[in-house]
């Protein structure tokens, strides 16, 4: 009865690797908050039914209060205004800088 040596042992992923993935999914390709060579992007992929999320990310010292609102209810999602500190911000991404301040970033859906 070799089999049920390991039986009931299933839930062992989700204490290692699998828990961390589903953590990576949310935040990463749900949420949209990436972070690439220093640099911070939103690129959500929500449902229409959600009207706002707010994300609180630290880098070094810095604080970064993320809002992603979302009026256009569409899906796909396309961000159509990324503010840093009330400053549209064409390129849609920001390099991360660790100086102590708080940035307030504001995402239009």
């Amino acid at each position: 009865m070799a089999h049920q040596t390991y039986f009931g042992q299933g839930g062992w992923t989700w204490y290692t690797g699998s828990s961390s993935w589903f953590y990576k999914a949310g935040i990463e390709y749900i949420l949209g908050l990436k972070i690439r060579s220093g640099n911070l992007s939103i690129s959500p992929c929500i449902p229409s039914t959600w009207e706002e999320y707010s994300i609180r990310y630290e880098y070094g010292t810095s604080i970064y209060n993320i809002k992603v609102t979302n009026k256009s209810k569409q899906e796909p999602n396309v961000v159509k205004s990324f503010k840093v500190n009330g400053e549209e911000i064409e390129e849609k991404e920001i390099k991360l800088i660790d100086n102590g301040r708080i940035y307030e970033i504001e995402v239009e859906l």
